[in-house]
């Protein structure tokens, strides 16, 4: 395995119809390094061009976004904590998942479940907040502050990331932000629904990594058995 320079906390199903076409789609299953054909679905054109940025990340959806170690804080001391942790908490269970437009983007998103996943969010940023550095100036700057509420700019300088706690919205991204998102929309909408879950279910903290290009893998998939 490359040095890693970030780490992070999400959900990735595991092996199935659902999991294979999702990796499919972004054509790249991040647990093997292996590099998939990506379908080509009537009028939406190449994939490759609206699919760069998920691709890096692997298919998934986060719990805890990237964070870079704090100084000392060493691999088997993340994983300890994730194992721990996943022992603690139990599967979170939703009615299904649905092909939904957000800002631009499309993402698969929860039904039925908003109460469990904000517990299960704020238990895993919770917990893990002691393993990351601090954030740099560059880094905040990313999350471009002026364009966050006051409420995000706190939790921000709190927990390393705007979108958690009350904030949390879980989401599994498709596609890159797009100009004309319906067509897309429609189409994976088309592409997903023979292996969409139902019920859905988050059922392992997945470990995941990113190298020094810039690409995420799934390190340990740890069960949830709380």
């Amino acid at each position: 395995m490359d040095q890693i320079v970030r780490y992070a906390v999400y959900y990735a199903p595991r092996e199935g119809a659902f999991a294979f076409r999702a990796n499919e789609w972004l054509g790249r299953e991040p647990g093997n390094r292996r590099d998939l054909p990506q379908p080509v679905l009537a009028g939406i054109g190449d994939p490759r061009e609206i699919t760069t940025e998920p691709r890096r990340y692997g298919f998934h959806g986060t719990i805890r976004a990237p964070f870079r170690p704090a100084l000392g804080v060493e691999a088997e001391a993340i994983r300890a904590t994730v194992a721990d942790l996943a022992g603690r908490l139990a599967p979170v269970r939703c009615e299904g998942l649905r092909v939904e437009c957000l800002d631009g983007f499309i993402a698969l998103t929860p039904m039925g479940c908003e109460a469990a996943l904000l517990d299960l969010g704020a238990a895993v940023v919770e917990a893990t907040n002691p393993l990351r550095a601090p954030l740099t100036e560059a880094e905040i700057a990313r999350r471009r502050p002026d364009r966050l509420s006051p409420r995000q700019r706190e939790l921000l300088d709190r927990w390393g990331y705007p979108h958690v706690m009350e904030e949390f919205r879980f989401h599994l991204t498709l596609t890159n932000r797009l100009d004309r998102p319906e067509p897309v929309r429609a189409a994976l909408e088309a592409y997903f629904a023979p292996v969409l879950p139902r019920p859905f279910a988050i059922e392992d903290l997945c470990l995941f990594g990113e190298d020094t290009v810039g690409h995420f893998h799934l390190l340990h998939r740890y069960a949830l058995t709380g």
